[in-house]
């Protein structure tokens, strides 16, 4: 795989971090299964507000009934459809059901969770990557692009990394452990990295990168809560994040 193909991110402690980016069949695969589901929970909700229409018996002939189904029944699936992956996306922290499938997650240029932001820049414009028709103008943007990118990635400065080879030996020491934490697997590599060589560096070298890397990971600790943090209390919240090490 060459260097254009890989997201590098510099570590804290100054070993980098590459993430394999995924190309236009991954992408293809993640989106086929996401598409599928997505149209089924429209249709199902079609289908609920038709039965409740004719249980209701408001299916006569009159024309009466289809301002109100319009309302129960079309807009709701419309919005299934159209907000399933933006919705997904942030309450799985770059993923859906399809990326999590296809082994993949959508991150930012630093290796990080997307905010919503990112995550509404880049599927607005969906509407321009599925021109003409079945993502022609996305997939081939892909194919050209030096990171793999669709149009609505480079607008929103994200990039689609390959899940299952991140980190591979990291992960294997740590089976399960970023679902257990919710921490995005850049930021998971570089706090493992950091509790490693915790002996080896100075106190007030890994102290400034513990401060660091706990803002990162919870941006509400004030400065002033961090600074009061020792050596030993900063090592104890640093592994507390870390079950499987605790």
């Amino acid at each position: 795989m060459s260097a254009q193909e890989q997201l590098r991110i510099a570590g804290l402690t100054g070993v980098e971090l590459a993430l394999p980016i995924a190309g236009p069949g991954t992408r293809s695969y993640a989106f086929i299964i996401d598409w599928h589901i997505r149209a089924l929970l429209a249709l199902a909700w079609l289908a609920l507000a038709w039965l409740l229409f004719a249980g209701l018996g408001l299916l006569g002939g009159s024309h009466g009934w289809r301002g109100p189904f319009a309302i129960l029944g079309l807009w709701p699936a419309l919005l299934i459809y159209t907000l399933y992956h933006p919705v997904l996306e942030l309450l799985m922290h770059g993923r859906t059901p399809g990326k999590r499938t296809a082994g993949v997650r959508l991150v930012t240029r630093s290796g990080g969770v997307p905010g919503t932001g990112a995550i509404l820049i880049r599927n607005i414009f969906r509407l321009l990557d599925g021109m003409p028709f079945l993502y022609l103008v996305g997939l081939s943007c892909c194919m050209i692009s030096a990171q793999r990118l669709r149009i609505g990635d480079m607008a929103a400065g994200t990039i689609l990394v390959l899940e299952t080879a991140v980190s591979p030996q990291q992960l294997a020491r740590l089976p399960g452990l970023l679902a257990q934490t919710g921490l995005d697997p850049g930021v998971l590599d570089l706090l493992h990295e950091l509790l490693e060589r915790w002996q080896s560096l100075s106190m007030q070298h890994r102290d400034a990168l513990a401060r660091t890397l706990l803002a990162r990971i919870d941006p509400a600790l004030s400065p002033a809560v961090l600074s009061a943090l020792d050596d030993p209390e900063l090592h104890q919240r640093l592994r507390s994040l870390l079950p499987a090490a605790a």
